[in-house]
């Protein structure tokens, strides 16, 4: 008899009709673009998107049709539909550093009292996936799904000091590193110096690198691997997180991390 074929997770790729591949590129793009907006206008997203008006209009017709988008009468404007957040539900399901993380992120931010991040690792950049915000007055603040340049970010820097030469030495190679102030490590060989002392105490420090005026203090959570699997971040003025409490707060982040670490049975091998 013949063996019965069982059904691989990933489908092969089919290249009989590319029409296709490019129109969900297309829509796909036309998604990321409304997630960093409240609303946009259809020549706003038209533009941002570099699709022309006609291709755009005919894509979100039918992601409108499938409440992936939604369209505002009174405004005239784009914005994420309800299937979005569904879907987006789906990753906080499956991901269980954000269900284990969230309670400790809170007591973190109300023992501080200043906000409190997690994000992920998506090739060189640093993906905001959950946050809980402080209420002072002057707060930082990331939409959940923004991108940072990971090089520019306390939790973006925790998680490269953890990355196996393979994958760091590559990037530190090859890729480009923008100042985006003028306190942004854009010399590899400072920014290595940097990694490496991240990696000795457990902690980093983003000293107003991506935003003048705006610390952040990171440490990465690992899983059972202990690969860094996540990272979470305390993120406020520099006003507030002055030169004289930063190593101690960095221990309490890496504390906080640590928890959570623990909580997914994750840690850190020598």
């Amino acid at each position: 008899m013949e063996p019965i074929r069982r059904p691989r997770g990933r489908p092969r790729e089919d290249k009989t009709d590319p029409k296709t591949n490019q129109s969900l590129e297309k829509a796909l793009s036309l998604l990321k673009v409304l997630s960093a907006h409240d609303g946009m206008t259809l020549t706003d997203l038209s533009a941002a998107a570099d699709q022309p008006p006609s291709t755009v209009h005919r894509l979100l017709g039918t992601l409108s049709a499938n409440d992936f988008v939604a369209f505002d009468e009174a405004t005239q404007t784009w914005a994420i539909g309800i299937e979005s957040l569904r879907v987006g539900m789906a990753f906080q399901r499956r991901n269980k550093i954000l269900l284990a993380g969230r309670p400790i992120m809170t007591a973190l931010m109300e023992a501080i009292g200043e906000t409190v991040n997690m994000a992920m690792l998506d090739r060189f950049q640093v993906v905001f996936v959950t946050q809980v915000e402080c209420e002072a007055p002057i707060r930082a603040f990331f939409r959940i799904g923004e991108r940072r340049p990971a090089y520019a970010s306390g939790i973006g820097k925790a998680l490269l000091a953890h990355l196996p030469a393979s994958r760091l030495d590559p990037f530190l190679k090859t890729e480009k590193l923008t100042a985006l102030t003028p306190a942004t490590l854009a010399d590899p060989v400072a920014l290595r110096g940097d990694l490496e002392a991240i990696r000795t105490r457990g902690w980093s420090l983003d000293n107003e690198e991506a935003t003048p005026g705006m610390r952040c203090i990171a440490a990465p959570i690992f899983n059972e691997f202990g690969e860094a699997r996540a990272g979470i971040s305390l993120s406020g003025p520099a006003s507030r997180l002055t030169d004289d409490r930063i190593a101690a707060l960095g221990t309490q982040v890496k504390a906080a991390a640590d928890s959570i670490s623990d909580l997914i049975g994750g840690r850190l091998l020598s």
